[in-house]
């Protein structure tokens, strides 16, 4: 890396100070118009950048989507299975390439960039809080053990495991229905949110205004523009249904591993250009990706509104909050995959082997495009932060500033530094981004809509011309549900930390003893769940009041206790789950953990069976395989600001961790 543009990581981990711009920028920094924190008037931006070549890409990508639906729309007719899993044909390269594609939305993107431009390195540990290392320990074991139940959603896979009598047994099937429901209607509103504010940025009002026969709010802007692109994703999704949305998730995937490749050599690029000086420098540690008790960032003498952010999120304290992620994330990836898009793609794959294969495939093409582009748009930030800072001003009381959004660095820089066609095709792919992630939250929907409520309850001779009938109107129901909850939403990262803070708090306890112990019954299910949903939603309420405040996630051990206390008493206050159910599941998931009773029992019918005897290799492979995450999301990061020795060790460590998962999960994954 060039002296006096990025630090010496090995020596100092410091910026050199430099003076602000340069009058000798590239010519592309100069055209764009300052709109300076000082001014009365605190607009988003004066000039729409989108050329004629950037509509028509983004054109032809929603013409392309729409085609996409229609001519797919017979093939998905054909029964329930095509319309909602692809007819279980699909390989696992393209569900993995589809489910990556869902994961890469522009909400959690620009959450991301902001965290980046903030955080620095520290950034790639924050999305643990999902957990982002859940796709690890689906890959070792868990989207083999969900794939053998050979059912089509969540709710119809508790049949194998609590069977279809009993007492609770109706009641644990309505209340993972509810809760399959309430996720995924947040993750449209969620990803409404986001849209949105993108889309404000690069197509200001003033100029569509003339060419809409209505007055909308200054408020409900960005809704307005979040209704007109769901209506294309409802299209083609409703239509074409797994099919269409895999191959439109493909074709994205595609177009936004050419943007994010393209934005992240603009970057490297332009920093270490010889007449490059960054008008912003970040705090010492910024390039260190390890921390102590406290994260060790002090922002206040550079950018105070930096400094304000990380207060407000309340990471200042990064190894409790650390330690509590880890926590909460463990417990989360062992109950296994949300019954959202990714469970329905983990259900859709062709055998359990493969179901392994496609998880695993989702963090190796995800992750080194995803963050090419994230550490792409902060250099650019850092390096031209003059010009894009009054795009991420707030507006408080007239002519005043009420602080910096930086969840809209993303938009900011593209909008001012990418060339014509290049800023089409960036938009399109995160336009298409949003489009994936909504279909297959959407599609997640209907199925447990069709599938677990109106075959279950209402027509279970239902034909296949009116199961499709069915899952169109179902369709339509959810995606305007959950337009209608984005418009009360505030911002990304309110929806985000009740989400996988709040929500999943009620989730994990349930679902994580329904692999791993064999005395957990339906009641317990029932129980644990409704000990865990209620107070994660008391949890919303009270904080919306201002009743409560401090993190989502510091509530989640309180959430995630009364929820365990819920299972087992619901468990032990009812009699366990039929033998021949649990003797039925246990032998054709082969699960490790508490089941040494039902071991014996099938040891009696059957002395040829063998217990699955991979739970160290399991863990093992999964300590491999987070480690392996880490470096495939650092990595990108380490090519563009061009760190050598970090990269070098980034590299081998990588290489040495694929060599023994070749051995120790590859090729052992027909074993049990």
């Amino acid at each position: 890396m060039r002296e006096g543009i990025i630090f010496n990581f090995v020596r100092n981990h410091r910026l050199y100070e430099k003076s602000n711009h340069r009058p000798d920028d590239p010519p592309v920094v100069r055209e764009v118009p300052r709109i300076l924190s000082s001014s009365p008037r605190i607009c988003i931006f004066k000039v729409m950048k989108l050329k004629l070549p950037d509509l028509a890409i983004i054109a032809a990508y929603l013409v392309t989507m729409v085609v996409i639906g229609w001519v797919l729309r017979k093939k998905a007719r054909q029964n329930k299975e095509n319309y909602l899993l692809g007819g279980k044909s699909l390989p696992w390269y393209m569900l993995g390439l589809s489910d990556a594609s869902d994961m890469f939305d522009i909400s959690g993107t620009m959450w991301m960039v902001s965290l980046c431009f903030v955080y620095g390195m520290k950034s790639i540990w924050i999305p643990w809080l999902w957990p982002v290392f859940n796709q690890i320990f689906l890959m070792m074991y868990l989207s083999r053990w969900l794939r053998r139940s050979n059912a089509t959603t969540g709710a119809e896979w508790l049949t194998s495991r609590f069977g279809n009598t009993g007492r609770g047994v109706k009641s644990s099937h309505n209340i993972v229905v509810a809760f399959a429901l309430l996720s995924c209607l947040g993750f449209m509103a969620y990803g409404f949110v986001g849209l949105g504010k993108f889309m404000q940025i690069f197509i200001p009002w003033d100029t569509v205004q003339p060419y809409v026969p209505f007055h909308i709010p200054a408020a409900y802007i960005p809704h307005f523009y979040g209704i007109v692109f769901t209506l294309f994703a409802m299209f083609y999704s409703i239509l074409g249904g797994m099919h269409s949305i895999v191959l439109g998730d493909v074709i994205k995937y595609a177009i936004m591993t050419v943007a994010c490749i393209s934005i992240g050599a603009i970057a490297m690029f332009r920093l270490h250009a010889s007449h490059a000086t960054p008008s912003l420098h970040p705090p010492e540690g910024w390039l260190n990706p390890f921390f102590g008790w406290k994260l060790g960032l002090n922002w206040r003498p550079i950018l105070e509104e930096a400094g304000k952010k990380i207060k407000d999120d309340g990471y200042s304290l990064f190894g409790i909050f650390f330690m509590m992620m880890l926590f909460k994330g463990v417990f989360a990836s062992l109950a296994g995959p949300a019954p959202n898009y990714d469970m329905q793609k983990v259900l859709s794959t062709r055998s359990p082997e493969e179901a392994s294969k496609m998880s695993g495939f989702v963090s190796v093409i995800l992750l080194p495009i995803r963050y090419s582009l994230i550490i792409g748009l902060t250099v650019l930030a850092f390096l031209y932060f003059d010009q894009i800072r009054g795009d991420l001003v707030i507006p408080g009381r007239p002519g005043t500033p009420a602080g910096m959004d930086f969840e809209k660095i993303l938009p900011a820089t593209i909008n001012s530094f990418l060339p014509t066609g290049l800023m089409g095709l960036v938009l399109t792919g995160l336009l298409g981004a949003f489009m994936s992630s909504f279909c297959g939250t959407l599609n997640a929907a209907q199925a447990y809509l069709v599938n677990d409520v109106y075959l279950k309850y209402v027509n279970p001779s239902a034909s296949t011309r009116k199961i499709i009938s069915m899952n169109y109107l179902a369709g339509v129901v959810v995606a305007l549900t959950g337009i209608i909850l984005g418009l009360f939403v505030k911002d990304v990262n309110t929806v985000l930390q009740w989400i996988v803070s709040g929500l999943y708090g009620g989730y994990v306890a349930a679902n994580m003893l329904k692999w791993h112990w064999w005395r957990f019954n339906a009641s317990g299910f029932y129980w644990g769940m409704l000990a865990g949903i209620v107070p994660a939603m008391a949890l919303a309420v009270l904080k919306s009041n201002n009743l409560l405040h401090g993190l989502d996630l510091y509530y989640w051990p309180v959430l995630f206790a009364l929820s365990l206390a819920g299972s087992i008493i619901g468990s032990y206050a009812t009699p366990p789950t039929d033998e021949e159910t649990l003797l039925s599941f246990y032998k054709s998931v082969r699960p490790w953990g508490f089941w040494k009773t039902v071991h014996a029992r099938v040891l009696a019918k059957d002395p040829a069976f063998k217990r699955n005897p991979n739970f160290k290799i399991n863990l093992f492979n999964i300590v491999l395989g987070m480690v392996g995450q880490l470096c495939l999301t650092i990595l990108p990061m380490y090519v563009i600001l061009w760190l050598k020795l970090p990269l070098l060790i980034t590299v081998i460590l990588l290489a040495v961790i694929l060599i023994i998962l070749k051995k120790t999960w590859w090729d052992r994954l027909n074993e049990y």
